[in-house]
């Protein structure tokens, strides 16, 4: 209940010219016991019967604004919460000062962490009235801000469904900074849904963006390379992984390591994937059908398809060794990259034995199945002789590269070491 103070100046509510003096005197007035039951007697009075809608409609303005002032959060939460109980059966009559209080109210929530309280409240602004105009930029910008905090809670289901409402309205915001709170928050629905692929891209474009500081640049762009990462070996990953290692940002972050190795198809111990999967998110490690994590699906089958660089053929038992699983196991990964198109070959079941055709197949993978084994293993040298050349060649280049660096870094001791 109000003090009797409060009480004698909500008497006069409706009478004064200054509303704003009142409402502050109010607040001014109030301690921390009493300022609860003093902001609810207030909003009692102006909804009362007494005082006529023409006058109530300013009062109310003008008690959230002072509602917005006060400090402490729990004030705002439960001045609040009581408020818009009270205006729910005349909400017609106070759509602006009903979503300014939401507003407020989910800024509170929001301080305090309560993320689906705060979305909740806001999923309650009237968007489409007849009594006051509403843009779209302000509709699309409370849509990616319920998204955001669906997103804060991990509910990507609920966080999609008003993504997808701001996605309809897109093309006609001008914003930048708009779009690329969208960019973001898609990039991070399809991360949570394990759409590693398609997050990784998303991530990328983020990260590519100038209207963000550097900080929140090599965030995305970190993110971007964990996703590529994660997402299943085949030609796409391929181009990705080749556009990633590209980035110059790319190599100041930890992930790059991984990255390099990735993108030259070298085999990755089990130390290293230890090591990337501590730093994954809890949704990164979820478990696939077949009973392996997301990550060590990932790293088997990219040690797959950097096997397939190293051999022209390999046995079963041995592949898994190499890969970490047995054989069985092995022979099941290899049989369902081939059947996909994301791994180039064929497999000898009678001998045991993996054929694996080319040395690009990650990168351009054909997607034909072979049935005639006997055709596959009497190839011709002319292939092999190319892809040895191309080795070579590579090799080379590897060499002059790392020449390159140690003269730029060390040139006293390239000078001093130099044979003439």
């Amino acid at each position: 209940m109000a003090t009797p103070e409060v009480q004698s100046i909500l008497r006069q509510l409706g009478s004064t010219s200054d509303s704003t003096q009142t409402i502050n005197e109010i607040i001014s007035s109030s301690n921390a016991e009493t300022i609860n039951p003093n902001l609810k007697a207030t909003i009692d009075t102006i909804l009362g019967e007494s005082i006529s809608i023409v006058i109530a409609r300013p009062l109310l303005s003008t008690f959230v604004d002072s509602l917005s002032r006060i400090p402490p959060t729990e004030v705002k939460i439960s001045a609040g919460e009581y408020a818009i109980e009270q205006l729910r059966s005349r909400v017609v009559s106070f759509e602006e000062q009903d979503a300014q209080l939401r507003e407020i109210l989910a800024d509170a929530f929001t301080a305090e962490e309560s993320y689906i309280d705060a979305a909740k409240v806001l999923q309650g602004i009237q968007l489409d009235s007849s009594q006051r105009k509403i843009g779209d930029d302000v509709k699309v910008r409370m849509w990616m801000r319920i998204c955001r905090l669906y997103l804060e809670v991990d509910d990507t289901t609920s966080a999609e469904a008003y993504l997808n409402r701001a996605k309809n309205l897109l093309y006609k915001i001008e914003d930048k900074e708009l779009h690329l709170v969208f960019q973001l928050s898609q990039a991070r629905i399809l991360d949570a849904r394990c759409r590693f692929l398609d997050a990784s891209q998303a991530y990328h474009q983020v990260s590519l963006s100038t209207a963000l500081d550097e900080e929140d640049r090599q965030q995305s762009l970190s993110k971007a390379i964990t996703c590529a990462v994660l997402a299943g070996a085949g030609p796409s990953r391929s181009k990705l992984l080749a556009k990633l290692f590209k980035d110059e940002n790319a190599t100041e972050l930890r992930e790059f390591g991984i990255l390099e190795k990735m993108f030259l198809d070298r085999l990755i111990s089990p130390t290293e994937v230890k090591q990337f999967a501590d730093q994954l998110a809890p949704h990164q490690l979820a478990r696939t059908s077949d009973g392996s994590t997301v990550v060590a699906k990932a790293m088997i089958e990219h040690n797959l398809l950097g096997a397939s660089r190293l051999y022209s053929n390999i046995g079963v038992a041995e592949l898994g060794r190499l890969i970490g699983l047995d054989a069985e196991k092995a022979e099941e990964y290899a049989a369902r990259m081939l059947e996909q198109g994301r791994l180039d070959g064929y497999i000898d079941q009678i001998d045991g034995v993996v054929f694996f055709r080319g040395g690009d197949s990650g990168s351009s993978v054909s997607g034909e199945k072979s049935t005639d084994v006997a055709a596959a293993a009497s190839r011709k040298s002319a292939p092999n002789l190319r892809k040895w050349d191309a080795s070579v060649q590579g090799l080379t280049e590897e060499v002059e590269r790392v020449a390159s660096l140690l003269q730029a870094q060390y040139p006293v001791l390239v000078e001093a070491t130099r044979v003439h």
